[in-house]
């Protein structure tokens, strides 16, 4: 069954509309809710490390032009500033819109390669939800809790030396498709992001040793194909262990992904060909 059109894929000026319409109700949210969010940033850095990983800048991405993963590293520079050494307080909430803001070109944003209903297009401020992909892996191995996070809707490019499981990111707008972390721990975490010349690095830190590790991987990985579009489905799931010994305390389910496949599975190919 073909998905339905929403209004914004009309006329432009629904989309328009309907961008201002959730980014205002997003500002009362902001400014009006009860939540506490988190502003403070120090450079020296807590004294234990929670986890850490890294993901390349530029891989092959099917047929994508590479002048727009090259811009987006110019784009990631400004919005790793903007985080990096931000704390995260016991009853504080971490935004990744709130805390990066609108990426303009008046602050230096270029377009970089964002993804639209499945297709690669430019983007001002295009690529930097490679770094909410990054601080959603972080956060899924700590005690913090996320509270808002949207999974990517269409699967655009056939997997390339993948290294984590499929759908263990977020996807972020600015500003109501956004990430939210809550600290409701009584330690502080700290995140920090930097560059390499081929990586985005990225480590979760805490005030504190943590009692628990965990580990984050996926179940029940599979294409659809229904009426000519294909879909991809998984599960992600974590186990939580303590920290000495590594005994398993609880397995426990994170979400379900299910994404539109905007290429042809190689499970599919041979009978379309």
């Amino acid at each position: 069954m073909s998905p339905r059109k929403s209004l914004s894929q009309y006329h432009p000026l629904f989309y328009f509309f309907g961008v201002w319409f959730y980014r205002i109700k997003r500002y009362l949210q902001w400014y009006f809710g009860s939540k506490k969010f988190s502003r403070s940033h120090d450079s020296t850095k807590l004294s234990h490390k929670v986890k850490v990983h890294s993901s390349v800048l530029i891989r092959k991405l099917g047929d994508s032009e590479m002048w727009l993963q090259e811009n987006k590293i110019k784009n990631l520079a400004i919005a790793t500033k903007s985080i990096s050494g931000i704390l995260i307080y016991p009853n504080e909430v971490f935004s990744f819109c709130r805390t990066v803001g609108l990426p303009t070109r008046d602050k230096g944003y270029v377009e970089g390669m964002e993804i639209s209903r499945g297709e690669a297009r430019p983007g001002i401020g295009g690529g930097i939800c490679q770094i909410a992909n990054m601080i959603y892996w972080l956060t899924l191995h700590s005690d913090l809790k996320v509270i808002e996070r949207s999974h990517h809707g269409y699967d655009p490019f056939p997997d390339s030396n993948r290294v984590l499981p499929f759908g263990s990111g977020a996807a972020v707008f600015y500003n109501y498709i956004d990430l939210q972390i809550e600290n409701r721990t009584d330690s502080v975490f700290q995140i920090n992001l930097w560059l390499t010349d081929k990586h985005l690095k990225g480590e979760m830190r805490a005030d504190k040793e943590q009692s628990y590790t965990y580990s984050v991987y996926e179940k029940n990985h599979c294409f659809r194909n229904e009426e000519e579009n294909y879909f991809r489905n998984n599960e992600i799931w974590r186990t939580k262990m303590i920290r000495n010994g590594g005994r398993i305390i609880s397995e426990e389910f994170i979400t379900k992904n299910n994404a539109r496949v905007k290429y042809i599975p190689e499970q599919y190919k041979t009978s379309k060909e």
